[in-house]
């Protein structure tokens, strides 16, 4: 029986390991496939409108899964961000639309997980499993490599309508929003947060054991975005092609 016990512990063991140990990353693909919004530029986008373009290096976009199952205590909650958001902005008509590539996220930044009141400390290996578990596994990043998310004005101004596609599946969502807009016009912040659900887009969670240890099904999208008028398009990314 002691040797049986050893041997069920073992197991767990080898199973937590294999779900955040790294395996051997996948290709580089050799082209960026572009979105429809690398194509068209959408009908608010004409001429005489003006435009706020998203500044990368004063936004960040966060996403924190937590862990679940039975065997929960044996992983790590995370939080994935991006920092190289792109996009525009047209404060008059209430419209944005932007996006961020899934290869550009960073995966449990110390200092966006003491923010989000996490209390484990995974590993460097553990992170780098993680990463590739989420790329590879869950998200197919290689075929869908880009995350965009295209936002209108509703009667109510603290709440946006936002589609947001994900994983190939584009979802309408309500999304609350505090928008702070410069005197004179030239720059904008937005931020706020909302719940999602990965079944919603298609995605399975990550799961092992049966689902003793797995990652929950919901998910805690945060944004904090500024878009300033003197960048110029090309340098701002409007179109994920560029």
């Amino acid at each position: 029986m002691f040797s049986q016990n050893l041997r069920t512990v073992f197991l767990l063991a080898c199973a937590v390991l294999a779900a955040c140990t790294p395996l051997p990353p996948a290709p580089a693909p050799a082209f960026t496939p572009a979105t429809p919004a690398a194509t068209s530029a959408p009908a608010w986008q004409r001429p005489g409108v003006q435009l706020l373009y998203i500044a990368p290096e004063e936004s960040l976009l966060t996403i924190t899964v937590r862990r679940g199952g039975a065997l929960a205590r044996l992983g790590h909650d995370h939080v994935i961000a991006s920092r190289t958001l792109q996009g525009v902005v047209a404060p008059a008509p209430g419209r944005a639309q932007f996006q961020f590539r899934l290869d550009q996220m960073s995966v449990d930044e110390e200092g966006l997980r003491q923010a989000a009141g996490l209390t484990t400390t995974p590993s460097a290996d553990a992170i780098a499993g993680t990463r590739h578990n989420m790329l590879v596994r869950v998200l197919d990043a290689e075929r869908y490599p880009w995350v965009s998310i295209a936002a209108r004005r509703t009667g109510d101004k603290e709440v946006l309508e936002a589609d947001i596609t994900l994983h190939g599946v584009t979802r309408t969502v309500q999304l609350p929003v505090r928008i702070e807009q410069a005197a004179d016009g030239h720059s904008i912040q937005a931020s706020g947060s909302l719940l999602l659900k990965q079944s919603d887009f298609g995605i399975v969670p990550f799961a092992i054991l049966g689902g003793a240890i797995a990652v929950q099904d919901q998910m805690e999208l945060a944004f904090r975005i500024t878009a300033r008028q003197e960048l110029s398009a090309p340098g701002s990314g409007a179109s994920p092609d560029r």
